[in-house]
């Protein structure tokens, strides 16, 4: 991929980026920063800060977002690791029942043809001791 050269607008200044990512990826970034750095210097006494101190707490806003994003994301994986889990253990309770269901299937099955030369035998015994 090649690269991209852009210009952005950060804090009322204009800036040329150039990187290997989109150009919609890289503007995103720089109105992103822009967002961050609109919100701070609406905060009491960032004027007054030195331009270091502002942009430790930009990075330190930036690193705060990007800790929440992770903590949610390493949460997603939780969720989703007990999901498959539970998944998991619910397909295997089905093919177990299914099994048991299969089994008692064959005993059904077993059975009927029990009662049918059961009640075979009955027709036979009465016709026997009708004939005597």
């Amino acid at each position: 991929m090649g690269r991209n050269t852009i210009e952005v607008i950060i804090n009322k200044k204009v800036y040329r980026l150039s990187g290997t990512e989109s150009e919609e990826y890289m503007q995103m970034l720089a109105r992103h920063i822009d967002h961050k750095m609109a919100e701070l210097s609406a905060s009491a006494g960032y004027d007054k800060m030195t331009s270091e101190y502002q942009n430790l707490l930009l990075a330190l806003n930036l690193a705060d977002d990007y800790y929440k994003c992770k903590e949610e994301v390493d949460s997603m994986d939780k969720e989703a690791a007990g999901r498959e889990r539970q998944f998991y253990e619910m397909k295997h309770e089905m093919i177990d029942t299914k099994i048991q269901c299969e089994t008692l299937e064959k005993l059904v099955s077993e059975y009927k043809n029990q009662i049918t030369e059961l009640q075979k035998e009955i027709i036979r015994l009465e016709q026997r001791n009708a004939n005597e």
